[in-house]
């Protein structure tokens, strides 16, 4: 799609706009950005004109928002972190031999991609990688990945989707909480305080369930929106957790975490490393393939 340049304002403009709404002041955007008052005046004029909106009201000695400005900062803020994020990422990858961009559910990233990821660099020297949470599938068109981490089922708009692995998950708590509510049968767990996915919240029914127990309150307890919260939560002794193994790989030997049951379940859903249609034979995207598929074999 051909971009209209007279949509497009220039980044010094957008600059301009966030720093003077940032200090309420056109006096001290300009002081910051090393310009005149009259020239960030000018740079909020032409953006109120192109939008054909009022960005500002003129309080006293201050600049304050309009309703419609209030609206456009918090995009104005994200498309500049996202400008100044190309610019480093191309800074970088100029400087290396080769790139990887990749996008990683938030746990599986930090629990168990990164601890393996010397291992790869060791493999490939002089790769740069760039790594970044993303819970949910996006557009590969606008987003700049290589490949992405994918928990779900094989399907991605124009992505091939390759398998990694199953997911199989384990009821776990801490000592401290074993200590006051001893578990020797599915049936135990029943009445203790149980802690939940906010994105799964029917995994502690499956459970039951599975293990031909009936039980009202599989759905109490507490909620996390991320694995990472729910360990944390299970090994600070708040309550029961179902836990993917892989994940709790560091609790387990440490201690500070253990197996309740010897009663796995494996989810509904698998893992898949998706890869956009027009990158499928990038050589270090097809190393990573190859080297993720045997690092979880």
């Amino acid at each position: 799609m051909k971009l209209s340049r007279r949509l497009v304002p220039d980044v010094t403009t957008l600059q301009a706009f966030e720093c003077a709404a940032r200090h309420g002041s056109f006096t001290q955007a300009a002081a910051e950005l090393n310009l005149t008052q009259s020239a960030v005046s000018r740079q909020i004029k032409d953006l109120e004109s192109q939008l054909g909106v009022l960005l500002f009201e003129r309080v006293r000695q201050r600049v304050i928002l309009s309703d419609a400005g209030q609206k456009f900062l918090p995009e104005v803020r994200r498309l500049l972190n996202q400008t100044e994020e190309l610019m480093v990422r191309a800074m970088a990858s100029a400087r290396a031999d080769s790139s990887l961009s990749i996008a990683s559910l938030p746990t599986f990233g930090s629990r168990w991609l990164v601890q393996r990821l010397p291992d790869f660099l060791k493999r490939h020297p002089g790769t740069v990688v760039n790594i970044a949470s993303r819970s949910e599938p996006f557009d590969f068109e606008e987003q700049n990945f290589d490949l992405a981490i994918h928990y779900g089922q094989p399907v991605w708009a124009r992505a091939i989707c390759s398998y990694l692995c199953s997911e199989v998950i384990v009821p776990a708590a801490s000592p401290a909480l074993l200590a006051v509510h001893p578990v020797a049968s599915p049936a135990d767990i029943g009445g203790s305080p149980l802690l939940h996915l906010a994105t799964r919240p029917k995994l502690w029914a499956q459970w039951f369930e599975t293990n031909d127990v009936e039980q009202d309150g599989a759905y109490r307890g507490n909620r996390f929106d991320q694995f990472s919260m729910v360990i944390e939560a299970a090994t600070a002794g708040l309550g029961f957790a179902l836990l993917p193994r892989y994940l709790i790989e560091q609790e387990l030997t440490a201690g500070t975490l253990r197996i309740v049951l010897d009663r796995p379940m494996q989810t509904e859903n698998s893992y898949y490393l998706a890869i956009p249609e027009g990158k499928l034979e990038n050589p270090i995207s097809r190393a990573f393939r190859e080297w993720i598929t045997e690092q979880v074999g």
